[in-house]
C-alpha cells in the first residue's frame, strides 16, 4: 500500500482544496491529512474562520481522505512521515522547495494550485479580514 500525506488549515473548504486532496489521493492508496490545530495557527499568526473540530469533520467526510490527524507544530513532519510509513509527501506549489528536507524520507511532490480560488480570496470577497489581522 502506497501512503500519502499532506498538511494544511483547510479553512473555508473550496474547490481548490478538494482538487488538491483528489490529486494527492491519486498518488497512492491511503491519504492522511495533517490539519493545523487552532493553537498552531495562532503560533503562525493565523486564525481560521472555522474551528479545528469543524474543519476535521468536513475533511473526514471527503471520500479521498482516509484519516485526519492534528498538526501541532512545524517540526512534526519528519516524525509523521516515519511513524506513518509515508511514501509521498504532497503540498501545493506555493510551498515549492520548502519541504525538500523530507526527500531523505519519502518522495516530495508539489502540486499546482487551482487558479482563481483561495481561502484568502474568499475572505476578501466576503469582507472578512485577513486572518493575520484578527485578534485571537
Amino acid at each position: 500500500m502506497k501512503k500519502v500525506i499532506t498538511y494544511g488549515t483547510f479553512d473555508l473548504l473550496h474547490k481548490g482544496h478538494v482538487r488538491l486532496l483528489k490529486r494527492a489521493k491519486e498518488l497512492g492508496d491511503d491519504l492522511t491529512v495533517c490539519l493545523s490545530t487552532d493553537e498552531f495557527n495562532a503560533e503562525k499568526g493565523k486564525k481560521a474562520y472555522t474551528s479545528f473540530e469543524d474543519r476535521k469533520y468536513v475533511l473526514e467526510a471527503i471520500r479521498y481522505v482516509d484519516r485526519v490527524i492534528p498538526e501541532n507544530g512545524w517540526d512534526q513532519k519528519i516524525k509523521d512521515v516515519v511513524d506513518n510509513k509515508i511514501d509521498v509527501f504532497v503540498m501545493g506549489d506555493d510551498w515549492n522547495g520548502k519541504f525538500d528536507f523530507l526527500k531523505d524520507y519519502c518522495e516530495v511532490v508539489y502540486l499546482p494550485r487551482t487558479e482563481g480560488i483561495s481561502t484568502t480570496k474568499i475572505k476578501k470577497d466576503l469582507g472578512i479580514k485577513d486572518s493575520k489581522d484578527w485578534k485571537a
